[in-house]
């Protein structure tokens, strides 16, 4: 089957990224494959990956009239593929020459409908002492115990997941109104489609460990104070996530039931027989960042009109 693999790009800051991202998708050991290049609204970066990657081999690009976000860029990226399978990487992750070969396994020997793979931190400074690993789903990548190998879980991260491409489109893409656009912070934009795709299929997604991406976690993103925002405005997400899909299956409650009976309890016993700073720490974290979190929620929850905010 032929893969097309979608990436996304809006300013020149993430270009050197984006360009690793793009080399990744095109080193792939699979073979037929097509890249796609969707740049959001900005002529300069347009110019330049035509430069870069026009005269590549089985390369498409296009350039949004106007910044559209995250959403719309992926579902037009999947409008111009050509592949049975569309795989999405963000612009800032790396994959393994395999990556798209072990998800190509997964469909050939199921009936998958979509497959998303591991994605691992590539931290560009050191990891900061604070950081708990329960919270890698923060800066988009696969926490302990997310699930096992073959899994049908209702989504993957981002930087690692795919469709077949008739199945997504099918249920309209990505939902434009969630998603990274511009300065708006609105988070989850995969879970709508998972949604959907249950809705309409009764399938969810297979997750396989061993397609695995490498996701770039630049310095800002190990700042306690940055860590704390994003937190705020996933539980914001969250809350707009329930009232724009009110009858979904959610994993918010049983997430929340491993992380304070299961993780939190280990991580005591843990500082009890060996106490040391970062211990203390992490487990500070834990509660500033499931605090914000909660916080965001109930902001959402007081929102007038939040719906129609997130619609704009």
């Amino acid at each position: 089957m032929k893969v097309s693999v979608v990436v996304c790009t809006y300013t020149m800051d993430r270009y050197d990224v984006f360009t690793e991202a793009v080399e990744s998708a095109l080193a792939q050991t699979y073979d037929p494959i097509e890249v796609v290049l969707v740049i959001d609204g900005n002529p300069e970066v347009y110019d330049r990956a035509v430069e870069d990657f026009g005269d590549r081999e089985n390369v498409v690009i296009s350039d949004n009239d106007e910044n559209q976000g995250i959403s719309y860029s992926r579902t037009r990226g999947a409008e111009l593929a050509s592949g049975e399978v569309v795989a999405f990487i963000d612009d800032d992750g790396v994959a393994e020459e395999d990556w798209i070969a072990c998800l190509v396994d997964v469909y050939e020997e199921t009936d998958a409908i979509a497959v998303g793979g591991d994605v691992r931190p590539d931290w560009q400074g050191e990891r900061p002492d604070f950081f708990p690993e329960e919270f890698y789903w923060l800066v988009g990548c696969v926490e302990p115990g997310f699930a096992e190998d073959g899994e049908e879980v209702r989504n993957t991260y981002g930087s690692n997941i795919s469709y077949r491409r008739k199945a997504f489109l099918e249920v309209s893409g990505y939902d434009p109104n969630t998603g990274r656009k511009g300065d708006r912070h609105l988070q989850a934009h995969e879970a709508p489609v998972g949604i959907r795709l249950l809705e309409e299929f009764g399938k969810g997604m297979v997750y396989t460990e061993d397609a695995i991406v490498h996701h770039t976690l630049f310095e800002y993103r190990g700042e306690f104070r940055w860590l704390v925002f994003r937190s705020f405005w996933q539980g914001y997400s969250k809350r707009v996530m329930d009232l724009l899909y009110p009858d979904a299956p959610d994993a918010k409650g049983d997430y929340l039931k491993w992380l304070l009976t299961e993780r939190v309890p280990r991580r005591l016993e843990g500082l009890v027989r060996s106490p040391s700073t970062a211990a203390v720490t992490q487990l500070g974290a834990i509660g500033a960042f499931t605090a914000a979190v909660g916080l965001g929620y109930l902001y959402a929850m007081v929102t007038p009109n939040l719906v129609e905010k997130a619609n704009q």
